[in-house]
């Protein structure tokens, strides 16, 4: 029952898993857990939470695949999923630092930063540098930076004008240099 699935497309999976083929889903799932798991990672900035939130997506597509249009590429209709996901989770994380007053997860990644190796520690500063970005600069950057997707895509996906979306990864990239400037000169100082 499973031999074939890598070949067919999202539109035939999707049909097959809502009519209860949980392998036609599961091949939908291997198909794109990488690259949506590298999108949710650079959005939240730590890996753990990357693969809850890559989990909270899956169920969430599994419950929602009826209303999946198997005309459009399935990668668009997950990372959609994926971003409200990661907006909820923001959102979460935001009241649960606001009550708790508990210390960023940014503050937990430069202490593990110490122990690593200098590429991985550059990639957590990167990592750490996009997820501390406004949510309306962030979106644009890594749709577009990240994810492959044009101006005008990510505009479609975040409901904006090409303008909007320029302008904002323009601001992004800016923000950007700054933070890993001063990550690197903090790096200096100590």
């Amino acid at each position: 029952m499973t031999g074939g699935h890598s070949d067919q497309g999202d539109g035939a999976l999707a049909r097959r898993a809502v009519a209860g083929d949980r392998a036609a889903f599961n091949a939908l799932v291997r198909r794109y857990q990488d690259p949506l798991y590298r999108f949710v990672r650079r959005y939240v900035g730590d890996a753990d939470e990357a693969y809850d939130l890559l989990q909270e997506t899956m169920v969430a597509a599994w419950q929602a695949l009826g209303r999946y249009d198997p005309n459009r590429p399935a990668l668009t209709w997950l990372r959609r999923i994926a971003l409200n996901k990661c907006r909820d989770w923001g959102r979460r994380r935001a009241v649960r630092q606001f009550f708790f007053r508990a210390a960023p997860l940014e503050a937990a990644e430069s202490s593990v930063a110490m122990s690593e190796p200098v590429e991985d520690a550059n990639l957590a500063r990167l990592d750490g540098a996009i997820a501390s970005l406004p949510i309306q600069l962030k979106e644009p950057l890594l749709l577009t930076a990240f994810e492959g997707m044009s101006q005008q895509e990510a505009a479609d996906a975040l409901g904006l004008t090409v303008k909007a979306i320029e302008t904002r990864i323009y601001r992004a990239r800016k923000l950007l240099a700054e933070a890993l400037k001063a990550a690197a000169s903090n790096d200096e100082q100590t």
